[in-house]
């Protein structure tokens, strides 16, 4: 599921929920984006706390985890406020940029 972010008719965000298979069936992950001149005003964690509700009350999800860039603080923060729980670090999971980073792993459950 691919969700768009409008600010007064355009396209500024995304957020994209993939669910998980199998075993895995009653999980999903997250992923986000938003324009950077949008970037520190709450629109991020309103939208994530809105597709995240959502998601919850309308498909058999127990958990819905993200992962974001060990030196990507505002986003982990964004995931913080919208109500994720830190449950961990990746050691050397992205390779962005050229350099290798860590991910930090976030999850909310229901």
């Amino acid at each position: 599921m691919k969700f768009c972010i409008e600010i007064e008719g355009a396209a500024v965000g995304g957020i994209g929920v993939r669910p998980g298979h199998d075993v895995h069936r009653h999980t999903a992950t997250v992923g986000y984006w938003l324009g950077e001149d949008f970037w520190g005003r709450g629109i991020m964690t309103e939208a994530l706390t809105a597709v995240t509700d959502f998601c919850f009350d309308n498909f058999p999800l127990r958990r819905i985890s993200a992962e974001v860039f060990s030196n990507n603080s505002a986003s982990a923060r964004v995931l913080e406020k919208a109500g994720f729980t830190f449950e961990g670090c990746l050691k050397n999971n992205v390779l962005k940029d050229g350099k290798l980073l860590d991910s930090l792993l976030y999850a909310q459950t229901k």
